[in-house]
């Protein structure tokens, strides 16, 4: 049974820092969502709290509507899935798949015919007698979610469960955590410092700050329509360019007017930062006059880093055939598209 998750204007503090300030997020069942933010900014306070690790100085936190606040880690029905694996090493995959059941009195029967059905659903057939050290981290990390699913949890947390794993194991077992959760359809909180692995896998991503909520929102949306200078910095690249606002809701840049998406605090007159993402800017025939200084191949696209004639540095993603000529110390030119853009305060420009 899949369930939706509230969190109601939840707050911690460690002596005099804040981790969460008022947090408020609501989950829907069945949904993955990931909490993505910098170091320190209450992700995983949020998610130790879901999961009865920590406790809430203030607030309140409903599972299924019914608030679970003062509930037990051990009485919450939730499963965990923690960055070290915290397999036991004496015990055999399946003995750590079944352990959760073992300790709820399930028969050992059901036990083994419950760890061999997970290790198969986590692409581990027959490795069910294979101890800790003789399965890879990735392998570790499968058993570690088996073990996490065994006891039918209504919820399923993941405290940075890839980051301890190398490049390429990381994009497949992210690619199966996703399909066993989509299989399942389980409640999923997810918390990573990796914005691509945010992105590729959750339904929504919460962005977090200083132990608030920046924006909430699905991957695309959070991408293309960011809420915030702080969102649309931290997911994914950004320029900044110098530009001034003017009347009707737009702002001047480079000699061209672009339209300011959702509402300005800044007056006409206001010399402002225009946010633009890479892929957001054209290199062609007409522009600001600008000198190539890298040209960075990225397989199928090629970002070039380049500097104005007037010392703006500016990065600007291609098609690799159209950069092939576009060569440090290569002239060019280069315009915004004409999108709505983000509009942040002043900052001083430095290549």
């Amino acid at each position: 049974m899949t369930v939706p998750v509230q969190l109601k204007r939840l707050r911690r503090e460690f002596g005099p820092t804040v981790a969460l300030d008022g947090l408020d997020l609501d989950i829907a069942p069945g949904e993955l969502v990931a909490l993505l933010g910098p170091s320190g900014c209450g992700k995983t306070t949020a998610l130790r709290i879901i999961a009865g690790f920590e406790s809430a100085d203030s607030g309140e936190l409903l599972m299924d509507g019914q608030d679970i606040t003062s509930v037990p880690a051990h009485r919450r029905d939730i499963g965990m899935v923690f960055q070290s694996y915290s397999l036991f090493p004496n015990m055999t995959a399946a003995e750590n798949v079944a352990y959760g059941l073992r300790v709820r009195g399930v028969s050992s029967g059901e036990r083994a015919s419950r760890a061999a059905e997970l290790l198969d659903l986590v692409g581990l057939p027959g490795r069910g007698g294979h101890y800790p050290h003789q399965l890879s981290g990735g392998q570790q990390q499968r058993v570690a979610l088996a073990r996490a699913l065994a006891i039918r949890p209504r919820v399923l947390l993941l405290d940075e469960p890839l980051s301890a794993l190398d490049a390429k194991v990381r994009l497949t077992l992210r690619e199966e955590i996703r399909r066993i959760q989509l299989e399942l359809g389980i409640t999923t909180v997810f918390v990573t410092h990796d914005q691509e692995e945010a992105l590729s896998m959750a339904d929504r991503v919460a962005v977090m700050k200083d132990g608030r909520l920046e924006q909430c929102a699905a991957p695309a949306e959070l991408y293309d329509r960011p809420a915030t200078p702080f969102v649309a910095e931290f997911v994914g690249t950004m320029n900044r360019v110098p530009g001034v606002v003017r009347d009707g809701g737009v702002v001047e840049l480079f000699g061209r007017r672009l339209p300011v998406h959702g509402e300005s605090a800044f007056g006409a007159g206001t010399e402002v930062d225009v946010l633009l993402r890479p892929e957001g800017m054209a290199v062609g025939d007409e522009g600001e006059p600008a000198t190539v200084r890298v040209a960075t191949f990225l397989g199928a696209t090629t970002r070039l880093h380049v500097t104005t004639d007037a010392g703006v540095p500016l990065k600007a993603d291609l098609p690799s055939w159209e950069a092939a000529e576009l060569t440090p110390g290569a002239r060019c030119t280069i315009t915004p598209h004409d999108n709505p853009v983000l509009v942040a305060e002043r900052t001083v420009h430095k290549e």
